[in-house]
């Protein structure tokens, strides 16, 4: 068992039931050490449903892999209290990084590995139910995440959620899918997750959630019946494609969404992919142009880099059940010309 006494455990986010702390080794132990993190409960008399969540998030450790998420280690007592120790991937919480609007590249580079990571958990048969910025540790240099904050995880692949007051229901109410809500006749799956994505991705891009309200029953209103501003007319400069995949993920209807997550991954590696290679003309062009500024036409990177076969937009078809919406980019010789 880890001795907790050989750290000092400082706060890393806390919400309204639970603290997460990061324990760093202190030097003068002479052991050769690894930070970790630590799950304790708010309340120093905790309710018994507090504790159901930190033993039930430490029953999933076998199926978490720490490619992808946070993996629970063991349920300790420290001075009385539960804890749930937790393996330290690194990085800090991505509520953290959300002081301002989200720079377009380094969002799409966490949203893609959002997305990967829940299709991990997915492909494992759980749903998380309480996906938010404050359940996500990012690397903000290379955009790895790892999902945490699995305590009201599901291993059942639906589940119908029973008509509760806003405040009881399990998770959290700015992130919660229509059929999370329990107003719909609907039943909780992967899906949910991504609705919740999509909300986090919102937030992420334009720095204000899609609904904000006083009251619970009128936030609950607006994920079952308001439509969301689309995040282009939130934030200038935002990409039709990008909006339009926010706005897929915030569909009432889970059949409208994204049905997998790795449709959702496929689509924002294409986007991250094209704009790549618009930089790349960009910069080749002001290159060419300092060179020989007589030369550079409108083409001229087209014909001299990419052998005279430019970038054109072709809009693919609606992959069945995924519903792509990104144009694939694909490399044609322009009408008359050849390479060389």
């Amino acid at each position: 068992m880890m001795e907790l006494l050989h750290y000092n455990f400082e706060p890393l986010r806390q919400d309204g039931e639970f603290i997460l702390y990061r324990g760093l080794p202190q030097s003068q132990t002479g052991e050769s050490l690894s930070s970790t993190l630590a799950l304790s409960p708010v309340m120093e008399r905790p309710a018994p449903g507090s504790l159901r969540k930190i033993e039930h998030e430490f029953s999933l450790k076998e199926d978490l892999d720490p490619a992808w998420a946070v993996r629970p280690l063991a349920l300790t007592q420290d001075q009385g209290r539960t804890m749930l120790l937790l393996e330290d991937p690194g990085g800090e919480p991505l509520d953290q990084l959300l002081k301002e609007p989200m720079e377009l590249q380094q969002l799409l580079r966490i949203a893609i590995g959002l997305a990967a990571a829940l299709n991990q958990l997915h492909r494992r048969g759980l749903i998380h139910k309480d996906l938010k910025p404050s359940n996500v540790l990012v690397n903000a240099a290379t955009g790895q995440v790892w999902l945490m904050g699995f305590a009201i995880a599901l291993r059942l692949p639906r589940e119908r959620q029973p008509l509760e007051p806003p405040e009881l229901i399990a998770g959290t109410l700015a992130y919660m899918a229509p059929e999370q809500t329990g107003r719909m006749n609907r039943s909780i799956d992967s899906r949910t997750d991504l609705y919740a994505l999509g909300v986090t991705l919102y937030e992420m891009l334009t720095g204000v959630l899609p609904f904000t309200a006083a009251d619970p029953m009128e936030v609950v209103h607006c994920h079952i019946a308001r439509p969301p501003v689309p995040p282009a007319e939130r934030r200038k400069g935002i990409p039709a494609a990008v909006s339009a995949i926010i706005m897929k993920l915030l569909a009432k209807a889970a059949e409208e969404r994204y049905q997998t997550a790795a449709g959702l991954e496929r689509d924002v590696a294409e986007h991250l992919e094209g704009a790549g290679l618009e930089r790349l003309r960009g910069q080749l062009f002001r290159h060419l142009a300092a060179r020989d500024p007589r030369e550079v036409r409108d083409d001229a990177v087209d014909d001299r880099i990419f052998h005279r076969m430019p970038l054109t937009l072709s809009l693919s078809p609606f992959e069945r059940g995924e519903g792509t919406l990104l144009p694939h980019l694909s490399l044609t010789p322009r009408a008359g010309r050849g390479p060389g």
